[in-house]
């Protein structure tokens, strides 16, 4: 871990003193204090004397140097635990994210340059007061502009948008798999090759969060959302109209771009929104949406290249879809990001009062390229080689991912092939896996109310291995439904109901295990969940995208059943791996590096 991750280190610490003992936080600070500490903004008056040093005085104090003087000052607003919480909360994700350089690289560069003149013959002016003083904040932990204290009617109408945002991108990615056929006929090419329509689809969602994440921490949600609604409908109508197979697959690469912006970006407003006890309820109802889409797609575009329309009408669909989500997103949804909504606040304050000077925490920022690199391709890379939680677990869901995938081929070999179903009817046996992606769903959301018990009982500290029954009986239920899967569906004497029913396993296992898995990466890792989540998200889309380019050679090849048995052992092998995390869990938190685990006695 670089000096720049032990401070972020340190400014969780800092932000959370309740997870973490005194002696082991105090020892961290010894070891970060001789270097100098995260600074938001570089000052480049040399004549700014007193202010600036009294300032730079106060930022070395401590990362938190502005909660401290505002409690020590006495204003009562900001002694609400759930205030300090959001506002040091705030302070560590802009140093685990972007534009929060650790000692200031501009700073150096500045240094050497001459100070420009003001001009027209100006002298420098004198220095400002405490830029501190200038700084909005929020109004106290129930301040009605913070997206927690929204009512719950604009909740709601907000999470259906996105729901929607999110159903209608996961919902193209796998609509074209039932033109596959038509499409490679209709270019003159081979099976495999119109599969990469669905394959560049799913790498576009690898790479795209690597914009996006860092866009919504920078400009907040909402911008990136409308920008990334609007583009997505762009490139399906392209593909739609598309004269060559080129332009096709190419547009469906960017299509998969932009729609990977609701899968980054619509967990965080949920996260913006909701509380710890009722987070988990939000994001189970969003993964719901992220893993039914594509199961929902295919008997739909079956119907549609059936009939006269065509299998261009799949790509019209999906536009209309996609530009119905970004009217309601441009008209509809406010920002969430409470830094942003900062600026707002900010941007207000400095027009009706004329006092430029006002301004919110987040127009500090200076964006480093060197260090937004770091954080989103240096360090997930480090943690996804290093952490061996990271590593595991992010094989395991991109296994799990690839397989959703995969079934897209393996479910038509089966229902269209061995049952002679056409091409809409045997899109239906996927409502199997729905059942059962919804029955995880209504098994989370029973458990839920025992989770919140034990978070209240253990001083709403989260102990990441709670996540892990879920996924442990997941694992095992997925393993089952592809075996059924595999040796009920080969042969035509058996109903196609058997196989169909196995779907309820196979999508039970998925969502359990993808949730509560992902959920489980966020508690262990806390202020490094961005960069775990980046290594898990860009090795299972890779995943995803490579799966289906060898699924009909390797059913067809093998066998139906003994596919399903080669992919079958795969699972059961890696079910030990949440049983292991369940068990030694804690102990392999206390070696890592990115980890923030208290010693357990």
């Amino acid at each position: 871990m670089d000096q720049s991750d032990k401070i972020i280190e340190t400014a969780e610490r800092d932000a959370s003193p309740e997870r973490f003992p005194a002696t082991r936080r105090s020892t961290e600070k010894e070891k970060v204090e001789p270097h100098e500490p995260i600074e938001r903004t570089v000052t480049v008056s040399s004549g700014s004397s007193s202010s600036s040093s009294a300032t730079s005085v106060r930022d070395r104090d401590g990362t938190m140097s502005r909660l401290q003087t505002q409690v020590e000052e006495g204003i009562e607003v900001h002694r609400h635990e759930t205030a300090l919480s959001r506002i040091q909360t705030q302070r560590s994700q802009h140093v685990g994210t972007v534009g929060a350089s650790i000692k200031s690289r501009t700073k150096t560069r500045e240094s050497v340059k001459p100070m420009p003149a003001m001009g027209a013959g100006k002298p420098m002016p004198p220095p400002l007061p405490e830029r501190e003083e200038y700084v909005v904040e929020f109004d106290g932990h129930d301040d009605p502009m913070h997206a927690q204290n929204w009512p719950i009617r604009k909740k709601v109408i907000t999470a259906l948008i996105l729901g929607f945002t999110t159903l209608t991108s996961a919902f193209g990615s796998s609509i074209f798999s039932a033109a596959t056929r038509v499409v490679a006929q209709v270019f003159g090419v081979g099976t495999t090759v119109g599969v990469l329509g669905t394959s560049l689809y799913v790498l576009g969602f690898a790479t795209g969060p690597i914009f996006w994440a860092p866009l919504s921490e920078l400009k907040g949600r909402r911008l990136p959302l409308v920008i990334a609604s609007f583009g997505f409908s762009i490139f399906n109508v392209a593909v739609a109209t598309g004269k060559d197979l080129q332009t096709v697959l190419i547009c469906r690469f960017w299509a998969g771009f932009f729609g990977a912006c609701p899968l980054t970006c619509v967990a965080a407003v949920f996260s913006d929104m909701f509380d710890n006890k009722s987070r988990g309820l939000a994001i189970t109802i969003f993964s719901m949406t992220v893993f039914t889409g594509p199961l929902l797609a295919p008997f739909v575009g079956g119907f549609i290249v059936m009939s006269d329309l065509g299998w261009r009408w799949t790509e019209y669909i999906v536009s209309i879809m996609g530009f119905t989500a970004f009217g309601l997103n441009l008209f509809f949804l406010s920002e969430s990001y409470p830094p942003e909504i900062l600026v707002a606040k900010a941007a207000e304050l400095r027009r009706r009062t004329k006092n430029w000077g006002i301004h919110a925490k987040q127009e500090e920022i200076e964006i480093d390229f060197r260090e937004l690199l770091e954080k989103n391709f240096s360090r997930p890379i480090r943690m996804l080689i290093s952490e061996p939680i990271v590593l595991l677990l992010s094989i395991y869901m991109a296994f799990i991912y690839g397989l959703l995938y995969l079934f897209l081929t393996a479910y038509p070999l089966v229902f269209q092939g061995v049952h002679h179903m056409n091409l809409g009817v045997g899109g239906l046996p996927f409502f199997g896996m729905i059942t059962g992606q919804l029955c995880a769903g209504a098994v989370l959301f029973i458990r839920q109310p025992s989770y919140v018990r034990k978070l209240a009982a253990n001083n709403n500290m989260p102990i990441p291995e709670w996540r892990l029954p879920e996924v442990i009986a997941g694992g095992v239920c997925f393993t089952i439904g592809i075996f059924w899967f595999g040796w009920t569906g080969y042969k035509e004497s058996i109903h196609w109901i058997v196989p169909t029913l196995s779907g309820i396993l196979i999508g039970f296992g998925l969502l359990s295990i993808f949730l509560q898995a992902l959920n489980y990466l966020v508690d262990a890792y806390l202020m490094f969940a961005a960069s775990a989540i980046a290594a898990n998200t860009f090795l299972r889309s890779l995943c995803g995208a490579a799966f289906p380019l060898f699924a009909q050679q390797m059913f067809q090849g093998m066998g139906i059943n003994y596919a399903a048995t080669l992919l079958g052992c795969i699972a059961a092998v890696l079910v030990p791996v949440p049983v292991w995390f369940y068990l030694r869990g804690a102990k392999l938190r206390e070696k890592s590096k990115f980890a923030p685990t208290p010693k357990y006695n």
